[in-house]
């Protein structure tokens, strides 16, 4: 199945905690059904020190399920994903306004 969401697409959390919130997506797992969004999702986890870094609580977008994200459209509202033929190639529009992505 082709990839409704991708890198560098910008979202709203449907769902959860972060209801919502808007981001961008800075990587995409689709055999896990999961997403990395920058922003959302956020949670403190322990780094040890090193030569390179300071070290202590670094704060670090985790996993979202791409269920609960939807696509931006040009107006700034959530949308939902098609795909359509468009001279040979097959490229994704938004459902809500029509406009390619």
């Amino acid at each position: 199945m082709a990839a409704k969401l991708k890198k560098g697409d910008k979202i709203v959390v449907l769902t959860g905690k972060d209801k919502g919130k808007q981001g961008e997506i800075t990587s995409v797992n689709p055999s896990a059904g999961k997403a990395v969004v920058e922003g959302v999702n956020v949670a403190i986890r322990h780094q040890r020190q090193s030569q390179d870094s300071q070290g202590g609580r670094v704060p670090t977008a985790m996993p979202i399920a791409l269920s609960n994200l939807s696509l931006l459209d040009a107006n700034g509202k959530a949308t939902r994903v098609g795909f359509r033929m468009e001279d040979d190639k097959k490229v994704r529009f938004a459902k809500t306004t029509g406009d390619v992505i």
